[in-house]
């Protein structure tokens, strides 16, 4: 009897699973389909590029060996222009991560006057949008004279996803026990002791992830790489690919595959830090409850 009363029940549980099920189908496959059809352009011939279709009937890597060999004038400039976007996304990264671990060992586990006040100004930049502070930032670049430098829109990617990073950070490194001073302090570590070899492995998968989004972060800018960078050779590739568009006849096939090349580097920065992603997120989770 007790079945037969909870047969409506589990069919009803399995018709909302299969609905959920179809619905997640169905937005990953609107997610992917951008992705599908960068890759499908890539491979296009010049002369099928406006016969649209979900698949290609005659592919070609000959766009991949313009962009490898700089055989175009619209990629003469590739390998410069992806390595002032490694450069700059590395450097962003490196130095995000070193102000995140400082300032939150300092916000989190040291005790000084207007430590709070101090504490919420770290989302203050984030009152004002980036592209309202685009003129004082390049005002202030060119005082310095700095424009047309990668330490420009280094400064600049630093300066916007620091805050942030610290924020999360700090917040995380709030819930690690308070034994962790105590411990080094009995062992007589002083505080940068305490910082770089009991503090820092606490927060490395954490830290790892801020990385990876202060990476991404840099690696995606365009507005302050177009204002702060100039001449070909010099400027990242976001900006390099805006250029494809100057034309009438624009090099869809072309562009595409600058931008599936592009995108290699991200993904590869995933996979290599995967399990510190995941274990990161986890453990700010579990620490948040």
């Amino acid at each position: 009897m007790g079945d037969d009363m909870s047969a409506p029940g589990r069919r009803k549980r399995r018709g909302l699973q299969v609905g959920l099920s179809l619905l997640a189908i169905v937005i990953l496959g609107w997610t992917l389909f951008p992705v599908y059809y960068m890759l499908l352009l890539s491979f296009t011939p010049t002369d099928d590029l406006f016969q649209p279709g979900l698949y290609v009937e005659h592919p070609t890597v000959r766009n991949y060996t313009y962009t490898m060999g700089q055989d175009n004038p619209f990629v003469r400039y590739f390998w410069h222009q992806i390595g002032n976007s490694l450069v700059v996304a590395l450097w962003a990264m490196a130095l995000v991560a070193a102000v995140a671990a400082l300032g939150s060992f300092a916000m989190a586990r040291l005790h000084f006057r207007f430590r709070r006040f101090v504490s919420g100004l770290t989302l203050f930049t984030y009152v004002i949008p980036s592209s309202f502070l685009s003129i004082p930032f390049f005002k202030m670049m060119a005082d310095y004279d700095l424009i047309d430098t990668k330490l420009s829109l280094i400064l600049a990617m630093v300066t916007f996803a620091a805050p942030y990073a610290l924020w999360v950070l700090s917040d995380y490194a709030r819930s690690l026990p308070p034994e962790i001073e105590e411990a080094g302090a009995i062992d007589g570590a002083g505080t940068l002791a305490t910082f770089l070899y009991l503090y820092l492995p606490l927060i490395r998968p954490p830290l790892i992830a801020i990385g990876t989004y202060a990476f991404l972060y840099a690696w995606n800018e365009y507005l302050y790489a177009l204002l702060l960078l100039t001449g070909e050779p010099r400027v990242t590739l976001p900006v390099a690919m805006s250029n494809f568009l100057t034309t009438d006849n624009a090099p869809w096939n072309l562009l595409m595959a600058v931008s599936t090349v592009y995108a290699i580097p991200p993904v590869v920065l995933y996979y290599c830090f995967k399990r510190y992603l995941v274990s990161g997120l986890v453990s700010g989770a579990v620490a948040g409850t």
